[in-house]
């Protein structure tokens, strides 16, 4: 758990009970927990289990139905998961998951003294969320600033030596192309480009020359490399000899 953890980010997680009962050494955040949720619903047999709100077993023969703890699960529109939990120090806590017209949250309640308020602060964070933001394609934002900046600087990159002048530049790939944002502050979003005019060849394809920086406000939501889509050769004795040729002044004597 602790290897996956690390592989996940987790920076403020350790696990070194497997029953999760209270030990000083075995401790995580709101935010990892809904990090870790986050991973765990891309299996979608656990996705499966955790949105289940009751389920009939069989134990040595007899049939028998068990329920979901969650109080979320079937009472709240959009509820399909995820998991209560109680100990002496953690208290009542309760990690729910939540989608709606295709948007999905993960609110986590910790330290909460009964069910009864675990459920209310659990709501309310849930009803904030889905009033308060929407998701905005970030990508298309940034792939029309981009093409109206090439527009204007693509021409302008010179790069010495070079075999063809002419050069084309592309995104790397964005890490995440929808966002999302508070209601109202899509005007707070920003573009910052950054470009290295002058180079020289060869050059290969994919060579970073700048970036693309995404950011709301002042704070940077992404950084992206502007490239090379192509590889650029370097000028050899062929390529001089027939620019030489193709400077000669045409002059005919009749």
């Amino acid at each position: 758990m602790n290897d996956k953890g690390k592989e996940l980010g987790l920076e403020n997680t350790n696990f070194v009970t497997p029953h999760g009962l209270d030990n000083d050494e075995h401790y995580t955040t709101a935010y990892e927990l809904a990090m870790l949720t986050d991973y765990a619903l891309e299996n979608s047999k656990f996705a499966n289990i955790v949105a289940t709100k009751n389920c009939n077993i069989t134990i040595n023969g007899q049939s028998r139905n068990i329920n979901n703890t969650n109080e979320l699960l079937g009472s709240l529109y959009g509820v399909d998961g995820v998991k209560t939990g109680f100990t002496g120090n953690a208290m009542r806590c309760l990690v729910t998951s939540c989608k709606r017209d295709g948007n999905q949250i993960i609110t986590v309640v910790l330290g909460a003294d009964t069910k009864k308020q675990r459920t209310s602060d659990s709501i309310k964070l849930i009803e904030y969320a889905f009033s308060n933001y929407e998701r905005i394609n970030i990508e298309e934002i940034v792939k029309k600033e981009f093409e109206n900046w090439k527009q204007i600087n693509e021409s302008r990159i010179y790069i010495n030596k070079a075999e063809n002048k002419k050069i084309e530049l592309e995104l790397s790939e964005m890490q995440s192309k929808i966002i999302p944002i508070k209601k109202g502050e899509e005007k707070d979003i920003n573009i910052e480009i950054n470009c290295i005019y002058q180079h020289e060849a060869p050059l290969i394809k994919g060579k970073k020359i700048g970036n693309l920086i995404v950011k709301k406000k002042e704070n940077i939501i992404e950084t992206i490399d502007i490239v090379l889509k192509e590889e650029v050769k370097k000028k050899n004795i062929i390529s001089y000899m027939l620019q030489f040729f193709e400077n000669l002044p045409t002059c005919l004597d009749f």
